[in-house]
């Protein structure tokens, strides 16, 4: 009986020796698999601020070319408009220098 239990002890330290084993080895795996993954992320993120980076440099250049654009623009505008003719008075205060619709008591004669 005595030797009975000493084997069954026995056994059931190993079993728990090669159970705690086990158990080590799948934690090793899980952390390395935990460590691969934590670096495949922090390289997507690195990559999508890179991404987001490039396009606000983008941006920027369109904005700074539509600007200059504009302002050429408007510098040739500002140049022409100098040159251009000014438009001629209209002569007596009215529109186009007609007296329309609007009539005054000395152009009518009274008989």
């Amino acid at each position: 009986e005595r030797r009975e239990r000493e084997r069954k002890l026995s056994k059931e330290m190993a079993e728990k020796a090669t159970r705690e084993l086990e158990k080590m080895q799948l934690q090793e795996k899980a952390e390395v698999k935990y460590k691969e993954w934590l670096k495949k992320k922090r390289s997507e993120e690195a990559e999508k601020k890179k991404k987001e980076k490039e396009k606000e440099k983008e941006k920027e250049a369109e904005l700074q070319e539509k600007k200059a654009r504009s302002e050429k623009i408007f510098k040739e505008w500002l140049h022409n408009a100098r040159n251009k003719p000014r438009p001629v008075l209209n002569g007596y205060g009215f529109p186009r220098g007609k007296s329309a619709g609007l009539y005054f008591y000395y152009t009518y004669v009274v008989t």
